[in-house]
């Protein structure tokens, strides 16, 4: 059975009944007609819907949704493993449960030495859970694996990547798996500050330049706290036949709040 995770941040991050949901996700439609693409991979961002939301809906909105996702989100509490897995049970949001996908992440606990399934990691976790009710209004059936990326080590985070991408082709499951990696970008800088840094990290991600991202993020300082994920999804997407990135929204706090004295960057990006 496993266990089942209630919702961390509902009522916070985005609205708590079903109804105030959907219409808050609703109301990030621009209403033009969009033609979903097949998609290896995207990043999405996750703070709370009133700020980044339209950045996340303008992806997921163009993306044909598979029956599996794996989901990957830095770990913001410090709580548990520095490579946390969930590998049974499901987990609650206002619009449903999403059952995890068991064989999956059974699959990648054996072949990779740094994960490991702990559910400490997960419960207070925002960055994996604010990404599940975009994608059940978009998709209201498909499993999911979740992994929380913490520990320090571009090798780690490359060889995840890799563990991720022969885990999908053994099982047969490439057509069938969209990774999300899921970040923001720039923390609590000036707009324009933010926008330079997140530009440069941003090129390498569409590049699909793992080691550049991971370089830029060190020399320029750029407090992106979902470098990790956006790390291991590059390496996996690659392996699996991606071979560029397409930003589709970028902005910030500030383009909400108005005050561009002190944002967060927010970049939605399909990887094909």
């Amino acid at each position: 059975m496993g266990q089942i995770r209630q919702p961390a941040v509902a009522g916070q991050f985005y609205p708590l009944s079903a109804q105030d949901l959907r219409k808050q996700i609703s109301s990030f439609s621009d209403k033009q007609e969009v033609v979903r693409e097949a998609a290896i991979a995207c990043m999405l961002p996750h703070a709370g819907y009133m700020y980044s939301g339209a950045v996340a809906y303008s992806v997921v909105s163009r993306i044909e949704l598979k029956p599996v996702a794996l989901v990957l989100g830095p770990n913001h509490t410090g709580r548990g493993r520095p490579f946390s897995i969930m590998d049974e049970g499901s987990w609650v949001t206002p619009l449903g449960s999403v059952a995890i996908h068991t064989s999956l992440a059974k699959k990648l606990l054996k072949k990779s030495s740094l994960l490991q399934s702990d559910y400490l990691a997960h419960q207070m976790e925002h960055s994996i859970e604010v990404e599940l009710p975009l994608l059940q209004y978009f998709k209201n059936d498909f499993s999911f694996v979740p992994i929380v990326i913490g520990g320090n080590d571009f090798k780690d985070y490359e060889q995840l990547g890799l563990k991720i991408a022969s885990s999908i082709q053994e099982l047969h499951l490439e057509k069938d798996t969209l990774i999300v990696a899921s970040s923001d970008m720039t923390h609590y800088e000036d707009a324009q500050a933010a926008k330079t840094k997140d530009s440069q990290a941003i090129r390498s991600i569409l590049e699909l330049d793992a080691l550049g991202l991971w370089e830029k993020v060190r020399e320029l300082d750029i407090t992106m706290c979902g470098y990790a994920p956006a790390i291991v999804m590059i390496t996996a997407a690659k392996a699996l036949g991606a071979q560029k990135g397409e930003l589709i929204k970028y902005q910030t706090s500030g383009d909400v709040t108005a005050d561009n004295s002190s944002v967060v960057g927010y970049a939605g990006i399909i990887v094909r």
